[in-house]
């Protein structure tokens, strides 16, 4: 399985579109080569170098799987939206205080459709699909911001 994004690459810099300096919509993703006995896709994208810890800027899951590639728009708010580390549920763009931040993208198939509410985050989430994980990817990405 793999995830990527059509509007930068693995290990490159995040257009600015996609960030606190920019309109701060989430980027289109692509997840290929979806296992065909996922039952749901879940993703979360993370800052580890945020200054106070790891900085959570979106967790999705129940994604339904639409074949071995689903296409997530720009803007899109796919499955059900969980706590990124604002307690929103939604997409926030990269926005680091100082320095260049890597934000790793992270995607999940499921074995199962999950059971929890929308209120799940990142250590919630990774709870719930322990055991239920058929394949993973992830990406990496790069962000200092220009103001």
């Amino acid at each position: 399985m793999r995830i990527s994004s059509p509007a930068f690459r693995n290990n490159e810099k995040i257009p600015s579109r996609y960030t606190c300096d920019g309109t701060n919509v989430s980027p289109p993703l692509a997840i290929e080569e979806v296992p065909a006995g996922a039952k749901s896709l879940a993703f979360v994208v993370y800052d580890p170098d945020a200054p106070n810890g790891m900085f959570v800027h979106w967790v999705a899951y129940n994604i339904v799987p639409t074949g071995p590639t689903l296409k997530i728009g720009e803007r899109a708010a796919p499955g059900t939206q969980g706590l990124n580390s604002n307690k929103r549920r939604a997409y926030i763009g990269p926005c680091p205080p100082s320095g260049s931040h890597r934000y790793f993208f992270k995607a999940y198939a499921l074995n199962d459709k999950l059971q929890q509410d929308s209120s799940m985050d990142k250590t919630s989430l990774e709870r719930a699909i322990y055991g239920h994980v058929i394949a993973e990817a992830e990406f990496v990405a790069t962000y200092e911001k220009t103001k």
